[in-house]
């Protein structure tokens, strides 16, 4: 007669199964920090380029009151008006510094915004008159049906004027913007310098 063998089944220990859901919480919670971190970055390239695209919107209109302004000019001492011409005139007489204010080493927060700052509305080659905000989610300038600023956030233009005693001259504008990016510790910096010249008397 054959005795039935009887085979002892050993299960998995207390020990074995925390080793398991440690090293499973750790592929997980790594997994999950790669993604998030993906995210982060593919929110702050989306972020740049709608930033870029301000901040090349605003060149363009600095361009076109400069143009304005050399085909209108009769001399320095010429009221334009309410023309794009005297749009230009008006910055670069009562808009413009001494020196610009430091950027890009703005540390753990967006800098304050200095004075004589200003934005232009692209879309009617108006300077903007609404306050200049610091950004609650990235910069950018909001407009209502009617193509008028309704506010503008962390985006600005500082000019710094030639001292020249030719006939011509030039005025750089720093067109600058920041922003906390959510997954950085610091604010994103973004900028670009516009030179134009101008006839001088």
């Amino acid at each position: 007669m054959l005795k039935k063998r009887t085979i002892a089944h050993r299960g998995d220990t207390i020990v074995e199964v925390m080793l398991a859901i440690t090293i499973f919480s750790l592929i997980v919670v790594s997994s999950m920090a790669i993604m998030n971190q993906g995210l982060y970055t593919a929110q702050r390239a989306q972020e740049i380029s709608l930033v870029r695209s301000q901040i090349d919107s605003q060149a363009e209109a600095l361009r076109f009151l400069n143009a304005s302004y050399i085909n209108a000019f009769r001399g320095e001492g010429v009221d334009y008006g309410d023309t794009p011409a005297g749009k230009w005139k008006d910055i670069v007489v009562n808009r413009t510094v001494g020196s610009v204010s430091g950027f890009g080493t703005t540390g753990a927060s967006c800098p304050n915004l200095p004075n004589k700052i200003f934005i232009i509305n692209p879309k009617k080659a108006t300077l903007h008159a609404v306050p200049i905000n610091n950004a609650s989610t990235f910069s950018k300038i909001d407009y209502d049906i009617h193509d008028n600023i309704t506010s503008v956030q962390g985006i600005w233009i500082e000019a710094l004027r030639s001292n020249t005693n030719n006939h011509s001259g030039y005025v750089d504008f720093h067109i600058r913007a920041c922003w906390d990016s959510p997954g950085q510790s610091t604010p994103v910096t973004l900028g670009t310098i516009v030179r134009l010249y101008e006839p001088r008397d």
